[in-house]
């Protein structure tokens, strides 16, 4: 019996449609059933693709900064930072950056901020400053991070065998 779109049977349907007119319609096959996977694979490679522009963005840094040399400090790698950490450039003329995109101390406290806020914890914060940085660029950074909430702040300097490295690249110049 032929059903109608509601769902009742319906024969004056049937004098309108045979099914050898149309062939295509009826049921496929279940004996082996497949998925095609393209739209799949594509978008895992979207994902990859917005990974990998996303981690180089965050791990840029400004070049033009020149570290103190660290004596006294742990040695981390870079394999041995923190997962969740923050890390701030101040440039010597004061400049506030993360990446490549220059901060106000405003800007600052914003995202770090809305960081803390949805972590829901408190993670570490790296400031990156310039050996010659007045120290006032530092203290506004460090004052909006408390302002934050965020406690955990720790500074970024050259570690011992890059400091004879750079030594002696300025008795080059």
């Amino acid at each position: 019996m032929w059903k109608s779109s509601r769902g009742r049977k319906n024969p004056q349907l049937k004098k309108f449609l045979r099914p050898d007119q149309f062939p295509a319609m009826g049921r496929k096959s279940q004996e082996n059933p497949q998925l095609d996977m393209t739209p799949m694979i594509d978008v895992v490679f979207e994902l990859i693709i917005f990974f990998v522009v996303t981690l180089t963005e965050a791990q840029r840094k400004d070049e033009t900064i020149e570290l103190e040399d660290g004596r006294h400090g742990i040695v981390l790698t870079p394999e041995e930072l923190p997962p969740d950490h923050m890390r701030i450039d101040i440039a010597q003329n004061g400049r506030i950056s993360m990446g490549d995109v220059t901060l106000t101390p405003d800007d600052v406290y914003r995202r770090v901020k809305a960081r803390y806020d949805k972590l829901h914890r408190e993670f570490p914060v790296l400031i990156r400053a310039d050996f010659a940085t007045q120290h006032e660029a530092v203290r506004k950074v460090m004052d909006a991070c408390t302002k934050a909430k965020i406690w955990r702040i720790s500074f970024m300097a050259v570690g011992e065998d890059k400091t004879h490295e750079r030594k002696r690249l300025r008795r080059v110049r």
